[in-house]
């Protein structure tokens, strides 16, 4: 199990270099993908990028950046300049992209090796990369098993070795959800501390970028590297925003009992009172709040998502943006441009979304859910004191 750390103390002791690392990259890659099927598109120029990052390396040692050399994956709705950025969608099947996602520069700047782009669930929209216009994903732990979703192809690209580390997207559980089903460390950050932009918006005011790694130092690492006020994006918070912890030896723990009775596996709750245990064991505090109002959370997540997923697709109509098929009149163009390019999940996404911001029905789903929303916020903040 590589992490990025470990690579990067081979990469200075000479040990192991860049070009090795994303040739044997590129080697898993051509050997399972076929299968799995957790790349939609390979860069073969990164070979040459590892071999200038090798030389690099020699010249720059402990100085070169925190990233030289080391191959990572991102999903495809993330924007790499020049590289095919399709969201697992027909509708945009063709296009390229004209810019560089933020993180993607930040990831490029600390010396990062996008070997390639990953699959997903078309637009973010799924838990099982199952919803692809290019293909299903499967888990490589276990071929007939999928590799949860959206971020599936990102954490199935770690999984089956090809890279250490990749990038997804969460909105609903999409970097976190993935990384549970393949046994490795996803981490979805405080909203506005990742710039969003380059980032195809599924639910604006929930999307976030995260990293999928073999460790939490790893995944820290990352998150670090892309974290940061942006200028390009106005949700951004600055590192200052909340102030630093310090180091105590001992911590209080809530823990939301009432909230986990349902819809939990018996082995899933023994591992967490597990530990539960262990945190009592080493001095911590642990607590039982209640959080009454999260079991409303669902609901207003299928409402609140949904409307934006609306009002974001509305863009792709055959004359604006992606796939533009015949028409006699304009609105046949819209018709059969979004009918032949949105896969099924997307379509009802769309409905339900278009449908709770309709007139009628705007006050009584979407500003019931915003409500709800709010007051989860407090509830939450009041279990924080």
């Amino acid at each position: 199990m590589n992490t990025l750390h470990t690579l990067r103390s081979q990469f200075l002791a000479g040990d192991y270099t860049p070009t090795q690392a994303v040739e044997a990259s590129l080697k898993v890659i051509a050997e399972k993908n076929d299968d799995i099927n957790a790349f939609l598109h390979v860069y073969e120029e990164a070979a040459a990028e590892a071999k200038l990052a090798t030389a690099q390396y020699m010249q720059q040692g402990d100085k070169a950046p925190v990233l030289l050399g080391i191959p990572i994956a991102v999903k495809n709705n993330i924007l790499v300049k020049g590289k095919k950025a399709t969201g697992a969608s027909k509708i945009l099947e063709d296009y390229t992209a004209v810019y560089d996602a933020t993180i993607i520069k930040r990831l490029k700047a600390a010396g990062a090796i996008i070997v390639g782009d990953t699959n997903l669930d078309e637009f973010a929209m799924g838990g099982s990369t199952e919803n692809s216009a290019f293909g299903v994903t499967k888990n490589p732990h276990d071929t007939n098993r999928v590799p949860g979703g959206s971020s599936g192809g990102s954490a199935a690209a770690v999984a089956m070795g090809a890279v250490p580390a990749a990038i997804g997207t969460d909105t609903g559980g999409s970097v976190r959800q993935p990384a549970s089903f393949c046994g490795l460390v996803g981490f979805k950050s405080t909203y506005g501390a990742v710039s969003r932009y380059g980032l195809m918006a599924m639910g604006s005011s929930l999307d976030q970028a995260g990293p999928l790694t073999n460790s939490v130092a790893d995944a820290e690492l990352l998150h670090t590297v892309m974290a940061g006020v942006d200028e390009m994006d106005a949700t951004t918070i600055d590192t200052d925003t909340y102030p630093e912890v310090s180091v105590k030896d001992s911590y209080t723990f809530g823990v939301p009992k009432s909230f986990m009775k349902d819809g939990v596996d018996a082995d899933v709750m023994e591992v967490f009172e597990a530990h539960v245990a262990s945190l009592k064991a080493a001095g911590h505090t642990v607590k039982e709040i209640e959080l009454p109002l999260f079991e409303k959370g669902l609901a207003a997540y299928y409402i609140v998502m949904p409307a934006e997923v609306s009002s974001n697709l509305a863009r792709y109509d055959g004359i604006r943006s992606g796939l533009s098929a015949d028409g006699d009149t304009l609105l046949d163009v819209y018709e059969q441009s979004r009918s032949q390019g949105f896969g099924a999940e997307v379509k009802r996404r769309i409905l339900l979304g278009t449908h709770v911001l309709s007139s009628g029905y705007y006050d009584a789903y979407y500003g019931k859910a915003e409500l709800a929303r709010k007051m989860m916020r407090e509830e939450l903040a009041e279990g924080f004191q």
